[in-house]
């Protein structure tokens, strides 16, 4: 009996954690970003471009940069790639060296809405 139980535990706790695996791979998530995530870069880029796990919604998908100082600095025509709607980006002007924020929000086709920011520098 106490074997049946221990292997009735066993095959418990796999199938919770295969099924919390699954819920978790179902949000979407951020899969590159260029410029890289806390990345450097020494010529200042003229777009940002993130890659997406899944499709998204264009009207509830948005991307925009700051600069140090809390301004929106991109031109503020963030789109979705009309050939891969897993890509999003926006256009940048010419920036200066700094540090620069890219603030995301993505709602994937099967609703699922996520958000994140990270930064990257232009210069040394």
């Amino acid at each position: 009996m106490k074997i049946q139980r221990t292997a009735f535990a066993i095959v418990a706790c796999a199938v919770f954690v295969r099924s919390e695996t699954l819920a978790a791979s179902a949000h979407t998530h951020l899969v590159r970003a260029t410029p890289a995530v806390d990345g450097t870069v020494r010529a200042a880029p003229g777009e940002v471009t993130l890659r997406f796990n899944k499709r998204l919604e264009s009207a509830f998908s948005s991307v925009l940069v700051r600069d140090s100082d809390g301004k929106q600095v991109d031109k503020g025509n963030a789109q979705l790639d009309k050939s891969d709607r897993r890509i999003m980006r926006v256009a940048l002007p010419p920036l200066m060296p700094g540090v620069y924020k890219v603030e995301w929000r993505a709602v994937s086709a099967d609703t699922h809405k996520v958000e994140g920011d990270f930064t990257f520098r232009v210069g040394q």
